[in-house]
């Protein structure tokens, strides 16, 4: 067999899986020869025309197989069988993805609110250890309010550590310098690093201008080392 045989073969194109759905296929209850098909389907979009003979032939497995997988992944409602007029204005049968589409924007969606969750409770648990007690209810809903207004975790962190530098250990400190951030633009980690260094910069020049201060009024008449 002669090389340019095999380069046939890789013209033939390729099929690509989103990652996301490869981690997350097994929940939608689909053996691995469905999930493969379903990659086969989803390569030519919605509305694919219904032709199980080129399915068999392009994926190298059993008509009957074939139509098996159509009958399951239609009971799942993870695609559709329907009759469509296509571009000429002629009816033809064709394998709608909508159901799958649906299905697994249904999975991100669950996902989101399960990390959300999960970051919600280590927000909560991240306080409760830097103050070594428990929240009180009143607590938990200002900290729930940090979360509505789409402050990070990172950015919560920085404002308790700002409040433990100041000898401060109260939700509300931690409150007012989350609304002062926000007020003059404060929004990540990268911002509230900045802030520090200008203001340490700015403690520095006004040390240095104290000094220079002291050396202007010093009644060298009076040095006790002359």
């Amino acid at each position: 067999m002669r090389s340019s045989q095999f380069v046939d073969v890789f013209k033939q194109g390729h099929v690509v899986i989103p990652i996301y759905f490869l981690q997350q296929f097994k929940k939608l209850k689909i053996t691995m020869e469905e999930f493969v098909f379903l990659m086969y389907l989803y390569r030519f979009g919605d509305k694919t025309v219904f032709n199980p003979s080129k399915y068999s032939e392009d994926l190298n497995i059993e008509s009957m197989k074939i139509l098996e997988m159509i009958d399951s992944l239609s009971e799942k409602k993870l695609i559709q069988v329907d009759v469509l007029k296509n571009e000429k204005g002629l009816r033809e049968e064709v394998i709608l993805l909508e159901g799958f589409y649906r299905k697994l924007s249904l999975l991100m969606v669950e996902d989101t609110n399960e990390r959300q969750s999960n970051y919600q409770s280590n927000i909560y648990e991240i306080i409760e250890k830097e103050f070594g007690r428990t929240l009180s209810p009143i607590e938990y809903e200002i900290i729930k309010a940090w979360l509505d207004n789409d402050y990070s975790e990172e950015l919560i962190k920085e404002a308790i550590k700002e409040a433990t530098f100041s000898g401060v250990s109260n939700l509300r400190y931690i409150d007012k310098i989350l609304y002062e951030w926000n007020r003059v633009g404060v929004k990540t980690v990268k911002d509230v690093e900045a802030r520090r260094k200008k203001r340490a910069q700015r403690k520095d020049e006004e040390e240095d201008s104290k000094i220079d201060l002291d050396m202007v009024d010093w009644d060298w008449f009076d040095d006790d080392d002359d």
